[in-house]
């Protein structure tokens, strides 16, 4: 072969190299992943839904590939976002935490696998027919947040047994999680004698308007609604709450790292773990159809001392004695 000759077709391979690469990238299964909140504040906990994938066998950018769509605490904008996935065609779309954006896929289509994390009961928001034959092309994660409001309730009241004015903080935008989360709260409250009284949020501004109002109505006692844009505001409540002197409890244990009082619920990570698990099983050919609707078994209880201790607030050796966890 001539020097020119071999020269012409190694140029043309290395030409035709990055087009194979393209090709094959295009080839890749795509999961849509919608999320109601923000990618800087989800860093962890899609790590884990990778970590999840992973255990199946997937691993994105090498044979899947994940499509982010974040709406950032705006639910309004979640229905063009799901809408945008589904003309994009992707293999399937994954919803790890907010009941929001697995009801906007869900009116979105019919026929694309859709794999849900929420803290709603998922038969009474209407995601599925039953927790262990879910039908149609929906399945995911119950975290049993919103079921778990009377037993934060009652946690709240062993560490402030005097107190009968409570406070709730909810998102009227996520009334899926708001509307029962309100509903059991109140009733749990009736049975100790006290009152909650409910105040919304849609937006940072909305929060601290609403924290003054419930400082200035003294409320004794807060409980936080378990909501995306609540979540991602952490920070910003956790501040609020030790500002003020306000005992508070909340649904994750993000809130308790960051300065939050006291925590009980699932582990955050090991829902999205899960949701991944799922997600690598539908793409081996499961039908979501038939994977039972997985439930929380394990909650966990974290009181951050420190905070108590900032606030001026004693923490009883029997309620420290439950704890799964103490931040000193």
């Amino acid at each position: 072969m001539q020097r020119r000759e071999f020269l012409t077709l190694l140029g043309g391979g290395a030409a035709a190299w990055p087009l194979a690469a393209h090709a094959q990238q295009q080839a890749l299964p795509v999961i849509g992943y919608l999320d109601a909140g923000s990618a800087e504040q989800a860093v962890n906990l899609v790590a884990a839904f990778r970590k999840g994938l992973s255990e199946v066998g997937y691993v994105e950018g090498r044979n899947v590939a994940i499509e982010f769509r974040w709406a950032n605490n705006e639910n309004a904008h979640l229905p063009e976002l799901a809408a945008d996935l589904v003309r994009r065609q992707v293999a399937m779309i994954v919803t790890p935490q907010s009941t929001a954006s697995v009801a906007a896929a869900k009116a979105a289509t019919t026929t694309i696998p859709i794999v849900f994390g929420t803290g709603a009961d998922p038969v009474q928001a209407g995601l599925v027919a039953s927790l262990n034959r879910p039908g149609g092309n929906v399945t995911g994660i119950s975290f049993m947040n919103v079921e778990l409001a009377a037993k934060r309730l009652g946690l709240l009241h062993e560490l402030l047994p005097g107190a009968t004015r409570f406070a709730a903080l909810v998102n009227p935008n996520n009334p899926l999680i708001a509307d029962p989360f309100i509903a059991d709260v109140q009733s749990a409250a009736s049975t100790i004698g006290g009152q909650v009284e409910v105040f919304t949020a849609t937006s940072n501004r909305d929060i601290d308007r609403s924290f003054a109002s419930l400082v200035q109505g003294r409320a004794e006692g807060l409980l936080i609604a378990p909501d995306t844009l609540l979540f991602n505001s952490r920070v910003q409540l956790a501040t609020l709450a030790a500002r003020h002197a306000v005992p508070a409890v909340y649904p994750n244990r993000e809130f308790a790292e960051v300065g939050g009082l006291m925590s009980y619920g699932t582990r955050l990570a090991d829902a999205y773990r899960q949701t991944g698990i799922y997600a690598g099983r539908i793409l081996k050919g499961a039908k979501p159809g038939d994977l039972p609707v997985m439930r929380a078994t394990k909650f966990e209880l974290v009181i951050n001392l420190q905070t108590a201790r900032a606030i001026g607030l004693t923490v009883s050796p029997d309620l420290l004695s439950i704890a799964d966890e103490v931040i000193e």
